[in-house]
């Protein structure tokens, strides 16, 4: 498929009035069909069968070439050196690709995309650590890599400054600052198109406890490989919406890009350990996107830049494009059980961002 080309006659508003005339089940134009189904007879808020809409049929994670299930845990972490300083360098090669993949049963969706998947490749790394991310463009248009982070006017990745034509390459280097859940994608026009077709992804620095002796504990459970962070169960959300007849008006919105992911195959939590979940929103052509928990709250870290909590105890948090926070909740008083938790603007979640906690 081409870029402009329209992926069947289908209207995310027309989509939902079918949904509401409809007895069983519903085909799409697109090849995707929407079903009644029950959270497997678990309601958190009731105790009774609730009937949601959602896709029939899987997608085929292997031909796609991710999983939205293992993106939820795969931090990648580089190549590690030191140099002549005794500074830690983490270095990275991340390549653009056309890539086309199944977004929803039947569904195919051109994209664009960092090394063959949406979203990206989750870069970790920890405060003041130098960082070198050589950037390939093997795409059919120029592109680039801007980081949500602090760095020189000269490493941008905007024209001018790191933007890449097809075929070349250009190496970002800046230092990991400031700690906090960040994001980057491609800065090159019309931008809500490099964006929309999925040139974005995490970036997560670590906070470094020796940095903060005022709050070392609190630092040193969220670095990676610390004996500290390894009691936590972290997860990486990427909020984002595809339209799938380029209309500027999405069909569908997920989390980590395939619709009703986590709700047909719910995410498994161990009761007795604490949750943080990295959460972004990069979804294009809709203002704003959200996350509720049910039967639950968290306490939520403003673009992760705090060690303490910005709000505490609230249960839906609302962000527009590119906002992005950490949330820290436990279920230990909880009784094991399907617990829900979605976008908030009802029509988000009818169309895929839709999801289950699985405590156990």
């Amino acid at each position: 498929m081409v870029d402009g080309e329209a992926c069947g006659e289908f209207s995310r508003r027309g989509f939902l009035r079918s949904v509401a005339v409809a007895s069983a089940t519903v085909p799409l134009a697109t090849g995707a069909v929407l079903a009644q189904s029950a959270a497997d007879g678990h309601s958190a808020h009731s105790g009774r069968d609730e009937g949601s809409n959602t896709v029939v049929g899987e997608v085929d994670y292997a031909k796609n070439g991710f999983d939205p299930h293992a993106i939820l845990t795969d931090w990648d972490k580089g190549a590690v050196s030191t140099n002549a300083d005794g500074r830690i360098v983490r270095e990275w090669t991340i390549t653009a690709v056309d890539h086309e993949f199944e977004v929803a049963p039947g569904v195919k969706f051109a994209g664009w995309t960092y090394n063959g998947r949406v979203p990206g490749p989750t870069l970790r790394c920890t405060e003041g650590e130098w960082l070198r991310i050589k950037f390939q463009n093997g795409s059919t248009h120029p592109h680039s890599m801007h980081f949500h982070g602090i760095h020189a006017a000269r490493m941008d990745g905007v024209p001018g400054a790191g933007l890449v034509d097809p075929g070349g390459e250009f190496t970002y280097e800046f230092e990991a600052k400031p700690f906090g859940c960040h994001l980057y994608h491609c800065h090159a026009v019309p931008l809500k198109r490099h964006i929309h077709k999925g040139l974005y992804g995490a970036f997560i620095v670590d906070p470094d406890p020796l940095r903060h002796p005022e709050a070392r504990d609190k630092a040193a459970a969220r670095l990676l490989g610390s004996p500290e962070n390894a009691r936590w169960q972290e997860l990486l959300m990427v909020m984002n919406g595809f339209d799938t007849n380029f209309d500027d008006e999405n069909e569908f919105y997920a989390v980590n890009s395939i619709p009703f992911a986590y709700f047909n195959k719910p995410i498994r939590i161990d009761k007795t350990r604490p949750v943080r979940i990295y959460l972004i929103n990069i979804t294009e052509f809709d203002p704003i996107n959200s996350l509720h928990l049910h039967a639950h709250f968290y306490d939520f870290y403003d673009h992760g830049t705090t060690l303490d909590p910005t709000n505490r105890m609230i249960d839906t948090i609302m962000m527009c494009q590119a906002q992005r926070g950490i949330l820290e909740f436990s279920f230990e008083n909880h009784e094991p059980g399907l617990y829900m938790f979605h976008a908030h603007q009802s029509e988000f979640a009818e169309l895929g961002w839709m999801s289950h906690f699985e405590v156990v």
